[in-house]
């Protein structure tokens, strides 16, 4: 149900195959992307890990139909493992793409938010719909309250409802649309190799930075942004950089 490929070039790819039901995640796929994830996140060759769906759909979320046959013990197991999935999400040491096509919804739409970058096939739908089945978006709403301006972010997790790649895009969620499967397959290529094309060290500062300054007070943020030149400073990385610059 999920599978992973791992490139020469650093890129990891992760797809949730089982189109027949949507890539909907049951139990055993929630646990198996948090291995994968924790893995991931304490791989150093890592350089990209992109995340996509089979069959042309990303992800309709949880597998409700199993859920709801669940004893107390295995929810909560699935829970737990549904939470440590993001959280090694989030400890990646490399960039993380979501690739959508079709839909991302409910637990979907919270994966596909919950990486660095998102593109987006133009017809993609997305949804918090947990809420038309009258539960919150529990995993879903603190992510858009970090990720989306606040009263788009409170709309997308209250009201539930299917919108469009376009309107994510417009809203800064999405960071580029493509039409059909081809644009789709070249416009990951291309925002990929764009990642992979880039010093992995400074990436890595750079994600680590951004990551941090995300939770920090601005001036917190800046005296950390001093620290991290003076590190590079010290690595001699400033004049190695300027004297490839002079050179080019």
């Amino acid at each position: 149900m999920i599978e992973t490929e791992r490139a020469a070039d650093g890129r990891l790819t992760v797809t949730m195959n089982r189109p027949r039901r949507r890539n909907a995640l049951d139990s055993d796929a929630m646990a198996a992307l948090r291995d994968v994830f924790v893995q991931a996140a304490q791989d150093r060759e890592l350089r990209c890990l992109v995340l996509r769906g089979a069959g042309g759909v990303f992800s309709a979320g949880r597998d409700l139909k199993q859920a709801a046959g669940l004893d107390e013990a295995a929810a909560l197991a699935q829970h737990a493992a549904w939470g440590e999935a993001f959280q090694a999400l989030r400890r990646l040491p490399a960039p993380s793409v979501a690739v959508v096509e079709g839909a991302a919804v409910a637990g979907g739409f919270t994966l596909a938010l919950a990486t660095d970058f998102l593109i987006a096939e133009r017809g993609a739908k997305f949804g918090a719909l947990e809420m038309a089945n009258g539960f919150p978006a529990a995993m879903c709403t603190p992510i858009l309250a970090k990720k989306a301006g606040p009263r788009l972010g409170l709309e997308f997790a209250l009201f539930g409802t299917l919108e469009t790649a376009e309107r994510l895009y417009d809203a800064g969620l999405v960071n580029r649309l493509a039409d059909g499967a081809e644009g789709v397959a070249a416009a990951t290529e291309a925002f990929v190799g764009h990642i992979l094309s880039l010093d992995p060290v400074a990436v890595r500062q750079t994600l680590g930075a951004y990551r941090a300054a995300e939770a920090q007070p601005l001036e917190q943020a800046l005296t950390a942004g001093i620290t991290l030149n003076q590190l590079i400073e010290a690595s001699g990385r400033f004049k190695s950089g300027g004297a490839a610059f002079s050179k080019g």
